[in-house]
Order: structure tokens, then sequence, then C-alpha cells
């Protein structure tokens, strides 16, 4: 308990100097996290793929992005407590007991390692990997699932295989890797409350986490803990997607640490918003009818999430779809698969997918000296362009076009250019923001009234008309295919 008090008022073992959040404590645990090998790999994966070749400056790592994004939920939820606890003036009315000092640290420390873990099994050049095409191919694999988790009992996390391997999917295993090889027990934590609120997991929270779930319902909840609006036995899940929500929602600690870091690192404004503004007006919020429990935030704090979303929406239209980042997105993809063609490489990165004692070697230090390798013999190749910034020819930019008036545009471009169908090439982006008109995935606004000035929850799109304006979005960039000899190398195939 002594522990627990000591933390919560800001005791920490180690500081971390982040050039966007300035020092970040962490505890010991959590340094053991920091220090394992399959979370040091981060350092060498590039947060935005490639997006160095078109804004120099954008060498942060998923390393520091991690510690980023756990500092960040960690803001978020102390935000919240101090907040119920301004608003309530408990701290004049009443002390906090032992038993709830004690829950609100053990959900803290489990959002914090939640958050620094949350992109853990990402492999070399972030999302660009699995969009390539014969890295598709090898996490389709069947029994990849079962050979990634041999030996290990993943019932605890996953309900059964899933049909097709994502990134979140190796964040779990890497996650579990991690918890099960540190100190967890001298934190009194449990791995599986953790990895519970990661994504793709369905588990069954530790008897630790129920107890602390329902001292913090009974202390945030009120009256309505105490007339048993809702059942001591659902307390547990609803707290458990409250804590899923700050890790990954649509306002969530991921975003908030990316859009910050990306447009700090792509000297960029467009990514930028007031963090504090928005933290402070965040609130917990629940609803006994659904039942319901998620994140709340103020009428007043509306248009800090306005300055949220719109920054969100400029930065992927201007930064992350930006036609030269798109068009090297395009090569990236094409040359990781060259690369693939090579039957060492295919063999060893077949391995690393399916062997925890190797997937630390998967980064992009390995990638870019397989694409050296096969510039170094074969000129005409992607890995030549992507070594040499060789950039695709840009044609044309084009938005919300179905795939078949992709296509058709594709066929018309050529004819009017003189060039061959096969020659024009395409590189989409879909940008989604459909979930800020559909309750914003779980997002509410408290509304005061003038007269009882009580507050009630009502829908986001119900209180502001800003968000209406956003819907999904596709950005469809054409380019002109580069000359290229379609195999490898013979000495590649040896």
């Amino acid at each position: 308990m002594r522990r627990a008090v000591n933390d919560l008022l800001g005791a920490y073992d180690k500081l971390i100097m982040d050039p966007v959040h300035g020092g970040i404590p962490l505890y010991r645990h959590e340094i053991q996290v920091i220090d394992h090998p399959l979370f040091q790999r981060l350092r060498n994966i590039c947060q935005n793929d490639i997006l160095i070749l078109v804004f120099p400056g954008a060498t942060h790592s998923r390393f520091l992005h991690s510690i980023g994004v756990m500092h960040v939920g960690t803001r978020m939820f102390r935000s919240m407590i101090d907040a119920y606890l301004r608003e309530r003036q408990l701290s004049e009315r009443m002390d906090l007991s032992l038993s709830q000092l004690d829950a609100i640290d053990y959900l803290a420390k489990t959002i914090r390692l939640g958050c620094l873990l949350h992109d853990s099994g990402h492999s070399s050049f972030s999302h660009q990997f699995t969009q390539a095409r014969r890295i598709r191919e090898l996490m389709s694999r069947p029994g990849r699932f079962a050979d990634l988790w041999q030996g290990v009992d993943y019932s605890r996390y996953h309900q059964g295989e899933p049909d097709e391997l994502e990134h979140e999917h190796y964040s779990v295993r890497v996650a579990h890797e991690v918890l099960t090889s540190v100190d967890l027990e001298s934190a009194g934590l449990d791995a599986v409350d953790v990895i519970g609120i990661m994504e793709t997991t369905d588990v069954t929270p530790s008897d630790t986490f129920c107890r602390h779930a329902r001292t913090f319902w009974d202390f945030i909840a009120g009256d309505d803990a105490v007339a048993g609006a809702i059942p001591q036995r659902d307390v547990p899940g609803l707290v458990m997607g409250l804590l899923s929500s700050i890790v990954s929602g649509e306002i969530d600690a991921d975003r908030a640490d990316y859009m910050l870091r990306d447009g700090f690192h792509s000297s960029v404004t467009i990514g930028g918003f007031n963090l504090d503004h928005l933290l402070s007006n965040l609130r917990f919020g629940w609803d006994v009818t659904e039942p319901w429990m998620g994140l709340a935030i103020t009428q007043k704090g509306l248009g800090a999430l306005e300055d949220f979303v719109y920054s969100r929406y400029q930065m992927y239209r201007k930064v992350y779809a930006h036609k030269t980042a798109l068009g090297f997105d395009w090569l990236l993809r094409e040359a990781i698969n060259e690369v693939l063609e090579d039957p060492e490489s295919f063999e060893w990165i077949d391995t690393c997918l399916s062997d925890m004692n190797y997937f630390a070697e998967l980064t992009d230090s390995f990638f870019w000296e397989a694409f050296r390798k096969v510039a170094r013999r074969q000129p005409k190749s992607y890995s030549f362009s992507i070594v040499n910034r060789v950039k695709l020819k840009h044609l044309d930019t084009r938005e919300n076009m179905a795939k078949a008036e992709i296509t058709q545009h594709g066929n018309w471009l050529a004819g009017e250019l003189g060039l061959n169908p096969v020659d024009v090439v395409t590189c989409s982006m879909r940008a989604r923001f459909s979930n800020i008109q559909d309750n914003f995935n779980g997002i509410k606004v408290l509304v005061k009234n003038p007269v009882s000035r009580e507050r009630s929850l009502r829908k986001i799109t119900d209180v502001s008309a800003f968000f209406s304006k956003f819907g999904d979005g596709t950005i469809t960039h054409f380019y002109h295919r580069p000359e290229v000899t379609t195999r490898a190398p013979s000495d590649l195939m040896e």
C-alpha cells in the first residue's frame, strides 16, 4: 500500500527525457519492460515507415512513441481523477480510503503498461510491412498463429485462432513474452489485466482487477453504485472497456501522441492541438440504462476536441497521404516483395514471424541491408529506387473514387499520355472518420441543465454540428510505373 501511495504522489525510479512531452517518469517494473530485447527492437522501427524520405525530420521511432503513449495515457486517467475530486470537492469533505487509493493506482499502472506495449508487435516499417503482398501471404499461412504460441496457452487472451494475423496479434504475443519475464508481482499487477485492455483480446480479468474495479465504480458512481444500478458482476467488464478506450479509441493516448509527435518531427503545424485543454475537460462517463462506461467531455471542452479531430484530418490529407510519401510507400512494398524472392530471406522472415526467439531481429535495419544487396546487383529494381530515393512520377490525384472508377481513370490517363495501362499504378489511403458521427465510438458530452445544474450525457453529434462534416474518405494518387526487371538477380536466387 505504501508503494501505491508513493507512486500516486509522483515517486519514480527513472526519468526519460522526451522532445515532445519533456521528462517522462518510469517505475521499476516499466524499466524492466523497456529494457527487454523485444521492446528495445522498437528503437530500430521508424514510426512512419519511410516518411523520412519526404519529411527529413521524421526519424522518430516506435520506441519513443510507445513511451509517449504511456505518458499521455497516464495524464488522461489522472486528469479525470483530478477533475472528479475537484468538482465534488472531496478533498474538503472526506479523505480517500486506502482501498480507493490502491484501486486507482492499480488501474493507472495497468493503463501505463497497456499503452507502453500497444504497438510492440509492429514489424519493419510499421504498417507498410503487413501491406506488402508477399508478407500478407506469409502471415496468412495456415498454422501461423499456433506456431507463434507454441508451448503457450493463448486461451487467456484469445477465444480462438484469428483468420488472419495483424500486428495487434503480435503485440499481444510480445506483451505476454515481456510481462512474464519481468517482476510484475512486486508491482502487484497481473499480465492478463494489462493484455486485456489491448486490441484483439477477450479476457477474464483477475480477481485483483475485479476487486479494484468494484472499488473504483463505488468511488466514481456514488448514488448509482449504492443503488446497485449496474450488477456487480458487470462492473469489471465495464471498467476494462473504459481503460481500453484510453489505450485505443477515437480519443486515445495513441492518437494524441502520434499526432503531436509526427507533427513535431515533420516540422508541420497542422498536427498540433492543445493537449492540456483537451485533458482538463475529459471526464468519466456512465449510463446505467445501457449499461455503458467510457469517456465524456464537458461542453466547454468541445472546442479542444474539434481541434483534435480537425488536426488529425489534416495530418492524413497533408502528411500521411502526401503524393510523394504514398509513392514511396508503394515502392517500399514492392521492394519488400523483391527481397522475399530470395529463398534465404524468405525463410528467415518466415522464422521471425513464427518464433519469439527471433522476432526481435525483424527491424527496418534488416530490410535496408537487403534492399542495398538487391540494388547493388540490379540497378533496375524497386530496391534501387528506395535506396537511392528515386521518386515515382506523379500523374494525378483523385478523391473518393470507387475501385472501378480508379481502374477507369487509370486507363484514361494511360490513353491520354500514350502509356501502357499496366504502367499506370495507383496508391490509395483511406481515412476513417465515420465513428465521429456514430456516437464517436462511445464518447459522450456532459450537458449541464441551466435550471437544476445537473449534468446529463448526450451524443456528441446532438450537441455539435462540427463533427457531422467528417466521414470516411479515400485519396488516390496515380503514378507512372518505374522501369524495373521483374525477377530478382540470379545470384539472389541461389
